[in-house]
């Protein structure tokens, strides 16, 4: 049985200019020990399935159908109160700007020592605050950062903070928003290795990242989101080396390889406006493969052996040139 299973989920925004269709009727799977990651462009619904998992998702944002099952268990089912017991314990998350998830006010050893208290497992201050330390010595600082407030940390120890914190309760799942986005190269290296640290001790990891490179380096499967849709899904070699959509193609495409000739180019156009998406193939103003029964017709979703992906090309239906 899979941790964490998402079906046919859909999330609407509903502001003043229109109704925002930003997750459309996505379905995937995390098995434990896993890590998945989730590419696309911005404003492609990555982040905003990430918050549906942990119900986040800001207003006027709304989960409009699907579910969410963990270990069985429906999320969005679940009382405020019991959903608040399993978030820390069963579930880790990581927001993208740490400087925005922490408290400004408060110093680091507080912040850290709030989980151990709050959750139950110290039973006063000083034993959490001991704990807090062994913690950050566990995500590469030192003791004597928790008398620190955030700003007085750099970027990539705020990371290293936020980190803590999610993984403070030893959760099951880690589920880390872009959490590399703003940190140089050397940093974002050491945090991928500390992620990879923690899935080699069972933890599944669902990584959250516009950078289809860096997401190849760690991950067992790949999720390509388009305007909303998840148009293809499988493990990352296949992804990779043979991907099937046009879209993870163009990806591709536009990433530079350090090692050896590649010709370098960019998906022309821009994603459309969700709030009157084209009736068809999200992607069709934009695909180089289109036909006519893409701008006409929604593309079903098809499982190609262990790979999943939404396109025409491979639904075996004859098509009429563009």
């Amino acid at each position: 049985m899979s941790l964490l299973e998402i079906r046919k989920l859909s999330v609407n925004y509903y502001t003043l200019s229109g109704v925002v269709n930003a997750v459309d009727n996505v379905s995937l799977s995390i098995g434990k020990g896993e890590w998945v990651s989730i590419v696309g462009e911005s404003g492609c619904g990555k982040s905003t399935l990430a918050y549906s998992i942990v119900r986040l998702v800001p207003p006027p944002g709304k989960i409009v159908d699907g579910e969410i099952r963990f270990e069985g268990k429906n999320l969005l089912e679940l009382s405020n109160k019991e959903f608040r017991r399993l978030l820390g314990r069963e579930i880790g998350v990581i927001l993208q700007d740490p400087m925005t998830s922490l408290d400004p006010l408060r110093r680091i050893g507080d912040q850290l020592a709030e989980v151990y208290m709050v959750h139950g497992v110290a039973k006063n201050k000083k034993e959490a605050l001991s704990l807090a330390g062994d913690l950050l010595e566990k995500v590469g600082l030192t003791r004597d950062r928790l008398k620190n407030y955030p700003h007085q940390l750099s970027g990539g120890q705020r990371q290293r903070v936020a980190i803590a914190i999610a993984m403070a309760l030893k959760p099951k799942l880690l589920i880390a928003d872009e959490p590399t986005t703003a940190l140089d190269v050397i940093v974002q290296e050491n945090i991928m290795d500390l992620m990879t640290s923690f899935k080699e001790k069972g933890v599944s990891i669902l990584f959250i990242t516009h950078d289809i490179a860096l997401a190849a380096e760690r991950s067992d499967k790949i999720a390509v989101m388009y305007a909303g849709h998840l148009v293809e899904y499988g493990k990352v070699d296949n992804v990779i080396n043979d991907p099937l959509h046009p879209y993870t193609k163009g990806l591709l495409q536009s990433t530079p390889d350090i090692w050896g000739p590649k010709k370098i180019e960019s998906i022309p156009g821009y994603p459309p406006d969700l709030r009157n998406p084209p009736p068809g193939c999200r992607f069709y103003p934009r695909c180089n493969q289109r036909k006519k029964i893409c701008e006409e017709k929604k593309p079903p979703v098809l499982q190609l052996g262990e790979r999943m992906v939404m396109c025409w090309l491979y639904s075996g239906v004859s098509m009429e040139e563009d």
